[in-house]
């Protein structure tokens, strides 16, 4: 089945944000029971150009559990989970020389070309030492809009292979821009629990 289409008519897709489900939601796999609260089930003009419209137009509701003011503490979706993809968003990485101020000590002298950070911190005896070296790079990326593609997962959190890191790059002059993919939020299939109305 094309994962754009999330498939009956009675099926519910939800958008989870990894970083909110990372911090506090429970495990969960295709076949459990679920409760979702929605924080929205009209996605905004920032989140239609960030996924791109055809992925936004399937989208019927967004999870929250950090909102401040839900829209109705009722509007959930409730039932079980017949799907669950990986939302895989393409990032442009752009690298920097870091410079003081910037994730290191505004006072500190910038080191010489080839040389790192001096390490920052303290000794605790016996040979121990607390603290920390600036890296010699700052990393900013950026989303590349609507550049996103879904990828069947059996369950929510991500797996050790979602959540694999590219090795560190040992380049003395890495590339100053690279184009890299991560898992930003699942889309979850929900066939919802309707209740039977008494005749």
């Amino acid at each position: 089945m094309d994962p754009l289409t999330p498939g009956a008519h009675d099926v519910t897709r939800v958008w989870l944000d990894t970083w909110e489900w990372a911090c506090c939601g429970d495990p969960f796999s295709v076949g459990d029971e679920v409760d979702l609260l929605v924080r929205t089930r009209t996605p905004s003009s920032a989140f239609i150009e960030s996924v791109g419209p055809e992925l936004a137009a399937t989208i019927d509701a967004i999870e929250s559990h950090h909102q401040e003011t839900p829209t109705t503490p009722e509007d959930r979706v409730r039932g079980r989970v017949a799907g669950i993809h990986a939302v895989v968003q393409e990032h442009i990485e752009t690298r920097h020389l870091r410079r003081p101020g910037f994730g290191a000590p505004p006072d500190a002298e910038m080191p010489a070309e080839g040389e790192d950070w001096p390490f920052d911190g303290r000794d605790l005896g016996n040979g121990f030492m607390i603290g920390s070296r600036p890296s010699r790079w700052m990393i900013e990326s950026v989303p590349v809009p609507g550049a996103v593609t879904l990828a069947p997962r059996d369950g929510v959190p991500p797996t050790a292979s979602d959540q694999a890191t590219e090795p560190p790059d040992e380049n003395p002059e890495p590339p100053a821009e690279r184009r890299t993919t991560s898992v930003v939020a699942w889309v979850v299939d929900v066939h919802e629990n309707h209740p039977v109305s008494e005749s």
